[in-house]
């Protein structure tokens, strides 16, 4: 099989549904939902059958324990999957919402109409249960979509795309809407980003090199984000039981996603105070603490020495950077500099700093009195999200329905002419 030819032509043919998908009824788009949730759980057994020979193919190679983590399905990811499903299934259809409109001196009347993007390029790697989410947000908001999944979810990606592809063939609507590009070669990557005739928009989920690789290569616009630089700042006001458990929840509860915290900052009138507190919990959980001069300090020989390069590294592990900075401002500057623009949060009772904080704070979150880890679509009550971006153009954090939809302005009149 050629691969150029063979991923142009899935992309044609996925430019193709979008025009008949973009005009479906939110009825015929939530008949066809229905029915992947469904099969979802009516196939789950082959689903785990094709997953388990994944995960046996990702041991003989030895992968790690984060892509491990995330490729694995169970009986409860399936349920949730269909549970998933149905509640995207329940939010409301943003396509043909109309609003802004005004009566201008001319007589016309102006107003906007939220429409699709079109086709979406979804890359990505590990997780199987993207192909699921993508597939779903896309044909709720009129999307088509092709999706490429790393190799080593193949066989699960497959079997999830077998189902999708049965409903949209019962439901009467382009079984193309949802494509899956089943040839696993690199290259493949490379022929999708250069489709802007019939791609656009790609979105990458995944490690760090593949997103830059993707926005390097791409001659379509990208929806991406490339760490997960998150920090907790605790204030001087900060309520000190409300500040170790949001600091312990943002680390521990999971250390591979990018919105789990990886710089804790604590103002230099809390730190002996609360950093022995959190020392011991985090060495309880087996965390590994890298700290400035300040904290070593006060923690000596139970904290590393922090380097200059742990202020802007993304661990997806037990390691937690930790800096004793002057006040808020010295916080701000150093989420600004250091941080990657996704998640940040200070713990305080000071209105005040809080609103400073999230003013200055450039982050795609920013959060006041709550764990990192709520950065999430489904905590958003997005239902589900296609990815978080950190850009500022179109759409910035988790991505659900209305940031795959774009507008249009609309012109309606009564036989007006220019003069």
């Amino acid at each position: 099989m050629d691969l150029t030819n063979y991923i142009t032509q899935t992309a044609r043919a996925a430019k193709d549904a979008y025009f008949l998908l973009s005009t479906a009824s939110t009825t015929q788009k939530n008949h066809v939902l229905s029915l992947i949730a469904n099969g979802i759980v009516a196939n789950s057994k082959s689903i785990l059958e094709a997953n388990q020979r994944d995960m046996e193919c990702a041991y003989e190679k030895g992968l790690d324990t984060s892509l491990l983590e995330r490729l694995k399905l169970t009986e409860k990811n399936i349920q949730t999957m269909a549970e998933g499903v149905l509640q995207v299934m329940a939010l409301a259809d943003p396509v043909g919402e109309m609003g802004e409109f005004r009566t201008l001196p001319s007589g016309i009347t102006l107003g906007k109409m939220r429409v699709p993007l079109g086709v979406i390029g979804m890359i990505y790697e590990s997780r199987p249960n993207v192909t699921l989410d993508a597939a779903i947000l896309c044909l709720k908001s009129g999307n088509s979509c092709v999706l490429r999944g790393g190799s080593e979810a193949i066989n699960s990606n497959k079997a999830i795309a077998t189902v999708i592809t049965t409903a949209l063939q019962e439901a009467k609507l382009p079984e193309t809407a949802v494509s899956l590009i089943t040839e696993t070669d690199r290259a493949g990557v490379d022929v999708l980003l250069q489709l802007p005739q019939f791609i656009d928009v790609i979105i990458p989920r995944g490690g760090k090199g593949l997103v830059q690789r993707v926005n390097e290569k791409a001659r379509i616009p990208v929806i991406k984000h490339l760490d997960g630089i998150c920090h907790v700042y605790i204030d001087a006001d900060a309520d000190a039981v409300m500040a170790v458990n949001i600091a312990m929840n943002a680390k521990t509860s999971r250390y591979g996603t990018c919105n789990t915290m990886e710089t804790l900052l604590v103002h230099q009138s809390r730190a002996a105070e609360l950093l022995p507190i959190l020392q011991q919990q985090y060495a309880d959980k087996g965390v590994e603490l890298r700290g400035c001069s300040k904290t070593k300090q006060i923690l000596q020989d139970k904290v590393c020495a922090a380097t200059e390069a742990d202020w802007s590294t993304e661990y997806l592990a037990p390691i937690l950077a930790i800096k004793v900075v002057l006040d808020i401002n010295d916080a701000i500057d150093h989420i600004n500099y250091y941080g990657s623009h996704h998640t940040d949060s200070i713990v305080t009772n000071n209105y005040v700093n809080s609103q400073l904080f999230l003013r200055a704070v450039d982050s795609s979150s920013v959060m006041v009195n709550a764990s990192t880890r709520f950065a999430d679509g489904f905590e958003y009550g997005l239902g589900a999200e296609i990815g978080i971006s950190t850009d500022k153009i179109h759409v910035r954090g988790p991505v659900g329905l209305q940031g795959l939809t774009s507008q249009k302005w609309i012109v309606l009149g009564h036989g007006e002419v220019r003069v």
